[in-house]
């Protein structure tokens, strides 16, 4: 990763803790907004909406990358992953679970959660935070080695993309911290999205006023990296209900 596109992701660090530290997601302004009260639990955990028609699903856990902070539902990334299922014939619900500002820790804590329902395929997309504030790389590989245990072990698919560190970290941090992503993937033999944001960190047409967040051009590109990994395991996870 170059120079400028190490120095995005910093700046994207510093604004997924900023986003977290007192945000709720947007589906919870929803959920809110239907009841009346926030919703039980913690409000780090996005409400859905029973889909109108039973699927298969696929959750993508992740951050405020995933949960579209800044645009519109419909423009975030995973609803364009949803608009190709869609299009190709693969009838599966696609469930957003990004929370603004959480960490590997965050998303293994929810896990549960996560995968309540007939999940067949699970997009992890979780890091960032974890390297804004330093976190041992070990830490991160463990948080998400359990997330894909986890899932594996309940027959489900795991995709996971791939994050990066801040550069002033040193030389040695950001490489063990980058090496934890195809290590997990050659370990637990899992298909790999190498860089979430490749082709749109750094770029100021393709992210926000912040130069952080993607605008819906961005997202179709983040869409783009992920779909290409996605389309060949939801073709195989979509045959004879398998």
């Amino acid at each position: 990763m170059d120079v400028r596109s190490r120095l995005f992701v910093w700046t994207l660090g510093v604004a997924l803790a900023v986003a977290g530290a007192g945000c709720r997601s947007r589906a919870d302004d929803r959920e809110e907004a239907r009841t009346g009260a926030a919703p039980p639990a913690a409000a780090s955990e996005p409400a859905r909406t029973p889909p109108a028609a039973i699927r298969p699903r696929i959750v993508v856990l992740g951050d405020s990358l995933t949960a579209g902070l800044g645009i519109s539902v419909a423009d975030a990334y995973p609803s364009v992953l949803q608009q190709r299922l869609d299009a190709s014939g693969l009838r599966f619900e696609v469930v957003n679970a990004g929370v603004s500002g959480d960490t590997s820790a965050g998303g293994l804590a929810r896990l549960d959660w996560a995968l309540q329902g007939d999940v067949r395929v699970m997009i992890v997309a979780l890091g960032g935070n974890d390297a804004l504030r330093a976190l041992p790389p070990e830490q991160l590989r463990h948080n998400l080695a359990e997330i894909i245990e986890r899932a594996q072990a309940l027959g489900i698919t795991v995709l996971l993309a791939g994050m990066e560190a801040p550069p002033n970290f040193g030389r040695d941090y950001i490489e063990a911290f980058h090496k934890v992503y195809p290590a997990l993937a050659k370990q637990y033999q899992v298909p790999l999205v190498p860089f979430l944001l490749q082709g749109v960190a750094g770029s100021e047409t393709l992210n926000q006023r912040d130069g952080i967040h993607p605008t819906a051009a961005g997202a179709r590109i983040v869409a783009d990296n992920v779909w290409a990994v996605l389309k060949p395991i939801a073709e195989r996870r979509g045959r004879a209900g398998s």
